[in-house]
């Protein structure tokens, strides 16, 4: 690997996953496996108008999207396939409610996961 490759790798876990600075611990569940206390950013929890379907006639549901960054290395070097499911838990250490989202996008650059969720919600 070239030695900018290397000082991105470090820079991802020392400065933007840094978990005194924008990072946190969380439990991703994907595949159907735990991935326990890893530093992610989850950032954009934007709620919008579910787009409806003429033949829809649920109302109240919104769409939720937000974009998760992590490491590939913390979800063992997989990265996550557009369509499929992931869970994140809201709480540090492994505890609190598990929101399941699908992957919308998934881009993995110099070792650093940006990954477009969606999820509906009342």
């Amino acid at each position: 690997m070239s030695r900018f490759k290397d000082m991105a790798l470090a820079d991802n876990d020392r400065v933007f996953l840094n978990l005194d600075e924008y990072g946190e611990k969380r439990t991703v569940i994907y595949d159907s496996v735990t991935y326990a206390d890893i530093p992610i950013v989850l950032s954009g929890m934007k709620e919008k108008d579910r787009h409806q379907l003429v033949s829809d006639h649920v109302q109240g549901l919104y769409l939720v999207s937000s974009v998760l960054h992590c490491s590939v290395r913390s979800l063992g070097g997989n990265q996550p396939e557009k369509g499929q499911r992931i869970k994140i838990n809201d709480q540090e250490g492994g505890g609190g409610f598990f929101r399941e989202y699908y992957v919308a996008t998934s881009v993995c650059e110099l070792g650093m996961l940006r990954i477009e969720l969606e999820a509906i919600d009342e």
